[in-house]
């Protein structure tokens, strides 16, 4: 999957070495690159952009080194191979400026939710795109002033929350949902409702919830992102 920071990216905008071969003149590309014309003759008239081919060799076997040595920043970042944060309902890693140096524009979460477990009500100084990999959830985005909405995903469907809306991802079914979020940022930041509410003082929490102590005495001030549901049965 490809994520980019603007919108108005299309891929008719990309340099393509083949068409700009094919719009320059061949004795133009011989004065530059110091061969006969004759080098030029098999040259596409027009850019390739999707064609046969045969499978590369391993990355070690195609690497080119350069005069200037090797770029200072690495530009791969491999979720998987990081450490998570752990949580009751499952787990979180995330990709940003700070431990991929590169992604100066684009900040990514890749977060599991076990079943019976939801990604906490929380919102972002950002809007966020989700891609959902595996599992059936439901999302309710709220807006303020009286206005949610309500959607169920599938793994393939994708999913959008525009800044600061208030939302949650809920696992709905009996395997684990994975979900990437994406935020046009260099920093990934979230703000957890249950943490805000318990660095709030409790008083007003009270008045404006009619709360009981039950709510205010579970509000936990450390942030627990993936979250997994109470057993009540007893």
């Amino acid at each position: 999957m490809l994520v980019f920071d603007n919108g108005g990216f299309s891929d008719l905008d990309t340099f393509s070495v083949s068409d700009y071969f094919a719009h320059t003149p061949k004795e133009v590309l011989s004065a530059n690159f110091g061969v006969p014309t004759s080098a030029f003759a098999h040259i596409p008239k027009q850019q390739r952009y999707i064609f046969q081919g045969s499978i590369p060799g391993p990355l070690e076997s195609q690497k080119v080194p350069g005069p200037s040595g090797t770029v200072p920043k690495s530009f791969t970042h491999r979720l998987l191979a990081q450490e998570p944060y752990v949580f009751s309902g499952g787990t979180a890693r995330i990709a940003d400026s700070v431990n991929f140096p590169a992604s100066t524009a684009i900040a990514a979460a890749l977060v599991k939710i076990k079943p019976g477990a939801m990604r906490e009500m929380h919102w972002h100084m950002a809007d966020e795109w989700q891609y959902y990999l595996t599992g059936t959830a439901r999302m309710t985005v709220y807006a303020a002033n009286g206005q949610a909405r309500t959607f169920n995903f599938r793994a393939g469907d994708a999913g959008y929350v525009p800044q600061p809306f208030g939302h949650y991802i809920q696992n709905t079914g009996n395997t684990t949902v994975w979900v990437l979020e994406i935020f046009r940022s260099d920093r990934y930041a979230d703000m957890s409702l249950d943490q805000w509410m318990a660095l709030t003082p409790h008083d007003l929490v009270q008045k404006n919830l009619h709360a009981g102590p039950e709510l205010i005495n579970a509000l936990r001030k450390q942030k627990v992102q993936v979250v997994k549901y109470p057993d009540f049965s007893y």
